[in-house]
Protein backbone atom coordinates (compact mmCIF):
# COMPACT_ATOMS: atom_id res chain seq x y z
CA UNK A 1 0.00 0.00 0.00
CA UNK A 2 1.30 3.48 -1.09
CA UNK A 3 0.66 6.49 1.30
CA UNK A 4 2.14 9.30 1.84
CA UNK A 5 3.48 12.95 0.35
CA UNK A 6 7.34 13.44 -0.05
CA UNK A 7 9.29 16.11 -1.73
CA UNK A 8 11.65 15.63 -4.07
CA UNK A 9 14.30 16.68 -6.69
CA UNK A 10 14.54 15.52 -10.17
CA UNK A 11 18.02 15.99 -11.90
CA UNK A 12 19.03 17.34 -15.04
CA UNK A 13 19.21 14.03 -16.79
CA UNK A 14 15.41 13.39 -15.74
CA UNK A 15 16.15 10.95 -12.68
CA UNK A 16 14.66 11.27 -9.34
CA UNK A 17 14.93 9.25 -6.57
CA UNK A 18 11.95 6.57 -5.29
CA UNK A 19 10.78 6.85 -1.80
CA UNK A 20 13.10 4.42 -0.03
CA UNK A 21 9.93 3.01 1.69
CA UNK A 22 8.20 2.04 -1.51
CA UNK A 23 11.53 0.61 -3.46
CA UNK A 24 10.78 -2.88 -2.86
CA UNK A 25 7.25 -3.15 -3.93
CA UNK A 26 8.31 -1.19 -7.12
CA UNK A 27 11.53 -3.67 -7.46
CA UNK A 28 10.03 -6.63 -9.29
CA UNK A 29 8.98 -3.67 -12.05
CA UNK A 30 7.16 -0.90 -12.65
CA UNK A 31 4.62 1.41 -14.97
CA UNK A 32 4.84 5.10 -15.23
CA UNK A 33 2.30 6.63 -17.78
CA UNK A 34 0.22 9.83 -18.04
CA UNK A 35 -2.03 10.01 -15.38
CA UNK A 36 -4.80 12.88 -14.44
CA UNK A 37 -4.88 16.71 -13.62
CA UNK A 38 -1.36 16.63 -15.12
CA UNK A 39 0.07 13.93 -13.25
CA UNK A 40 1.76 10.82 -13.67
CA UNK A 41 0.96 7.64 -12.58
CA UNK A 42 3.24 4.92 -11.36
CA UNK A 43 2.43 1.12 -10.97
CA UNK A 44 3.68 -1.90 -9.58
CA UNK A 45 3.78 -4.08 -12.78
CA UNK A 46 1.09 -6.48 -11.10
CA UNK A 47 -0.67 -3.65 -10.74
CA UNK A 48 -0.01 -1.79 -14.01
CA UNK A 49 -1.31 -5.67 -15.52
CA UNK A 50 -4.54 -5.52 -14.67
CA UNK A 51 -5.45 -2.16 -15.44
CA UNK A 52 -3.72 -2.81 -19.09
CA UNK A 53 -6.20 -5.59 -19.46
CA UNK A 54 -9.30 -3.06 -18.10
CA UNK A 55 -8.16 -0.69 -20.79
CA UNK A 56 -7.72 -3.03 -23.31
CA UNK A 57 -11.05 -4.75 -22.93
CA UNK A 58 -13.01 -0.98 -23.34
CA UNK A 59 -14.98 -0.83 -26.24
CA UNK A 60 -12.85 0.42 -29.47
CA UNK A 61 -16.32 2.32 -30.88
CA UNK A 62 -16.34 4.77 -28.10
CA UNK A 63 -13.88 7.97 -28.38
CA UNK A 64 -13.87 8.47 -25.34
CA UNK A 65 -13.16 4.99 -24.31
CA UNK A 66 -10.10 5.17 -27.34
CA UNK A 67 -9.03 8.70 -26.03
CA UNK A 68 -8.13 7.11 -22.48
CA UNK A 69 -6.57 4.21 -23.15
CA UNK A 70 -4.28 5.74 -25.93
CA UNK A 71 -3.83 8.56 -23.47
CA UNK A 72 -2.79 5.68 -20.49
CA UNK A 73 -1.42 3.08 -22.85
CA UNK A 74 0.41 5.00 -25.35
CA UNK A 75 2.22 6.78 -22.59
CA UNK A 76 3.45 3.86 -20.67
CA UNK A 77 7.20 3.20 -19.65
CA UNK A 78 8.57 0.40 -18.52
CA UNK A 79 10.36 1.57 -14.99
CA UNK A 80 14.11 0.52 -13.69
CA UNK A 81 15.34 1.58 -10.41
CA UNK A 82 19.19 1.70 -10.31
CA UNK A 83 21.03 0.72 -7.20
CA UNK A 84 21.31 4.65 -5.98
CA UNK A 85 16.72 4.43 -5.75
CA UNK A 86 16.85 6.33 -9.03
CA UNK A 87 14.75 5.71 -11.61
CA UNK A 88 14.34 7.94 -15.13
CA UNK A 89 10.93 9.95 -16.13
CA UNK A 90 11.14 10.24 -19.82
CA UNK A 91 10.92 13.97 -21.56
CA UNK A 92 7.86 13.55 -22.95
CA UNK A 93 6.25 12.25 -19.25
CA UNK A 94 8.12 15.01 -17.39
CA UNK A 95 6.65 17.62 -20.75
CA UNK A 96 3.15 16.28 -19.84
CA UNK A 97 3.49 16.59 -16.37
CA UNK A 98 4.92 19.91 -16.14
CA UNK A 99 8.11 18.82 -14.25
CA UNK A 100 11.16 20.44 -14.30
CA UNK A 101 13.13 20.11 -10.48
CA UNK A 102 10.64 19.91 -7.87
CA UNK A 103 8.46 17.19 -7.82
CA UNK A 104 5.99 15.31 -5.05
CA UNK A 105 5.47 11.39 -4.91
CA UNK A 106 2.10 11.31 -3.23
CA UNK A 107 0.86 7.51 -2.09
CA UNK A 108 -2.64 6.81 -3.16
CA UNK A 109 -2.90 3.14 -2.14
CA UNK A 110 -2.48 1.41 -5.28
CA UNK A 111 -0.16 3.90 -7.15
CA UNK A 112 1.75 6.41 -6.68
CA UNK A 113 1.24 9.36 -8.22
CA UNK A 114 4.14 11.93 -9.16
CA UNK A 115 3.35 15.88 -9.69
CA UNK A 116 5.18 19.12 -10.74
CA UNK A 117 5.79 20.47 -7.34
CA UNK A 118 3.56 23.95 -7.64
CA UNK A 119 0.91 22.41 -9.49
CA UNK A 120 0.40 19.46 -6.72
CA UNK A 121 0.20 22.72 -3.95
CA UNK A 122 -2.45 24.73 -6.12
CA UNK A 123 -3.93 21.14 -6.40
CA UNK A 124 -4.09 20.32 -2.94
CA UNK A 125 -5.14 23.87 -1.74
CA UNK A 126 -7.95 24.11 -3.93
CA UNK A 127 -8.79 20.68 -2.77
CA UNK A 128 -8.77 21.49 1.24
CA UNK A 129 -10.98 24.30 0.54
CA UNK A 130 -13.67 22.24 -0.84
CA UNK A 131 -12.99 19.22 0.98
CA UNK A 132 -16.59 20.09 2.95
CA UNK A 133 -18.54 19.53 -0.55
CA UNK A 134 -16.20 17.13 -1.74
CA UNK A 135 -17.08 14.76 1.58
CA UNK A 136 -21.10 15.35 1.23
CA UNK A 137 -20.47 14.00 -1.84
CA UNK A 138 -18.82 10.73 -1.33
CA UNK A 139 -20.95 10.19 1.17
CA UNK A 140 -23.94 10.32 -1.13
CA UNK A 141 -22.02 7.05 -2.50
CA UNK A 142 -21.72 5.52 0.71
CA UNK A 143 -17.97 6.29 1.81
Amino acid sequence: MFIGEYSLSMDNKGRMAVPAKFRASLGSGAVLTRGLDNSLFLYPKKQWDEIAGKLSRLPISQANSRAFARLMLAGAWDIEIDKQGRMMVPEYLRKFAGITKKVVVAGLYDRLEIWNEEAWNEYKANTEQESSSIAEALGELGV
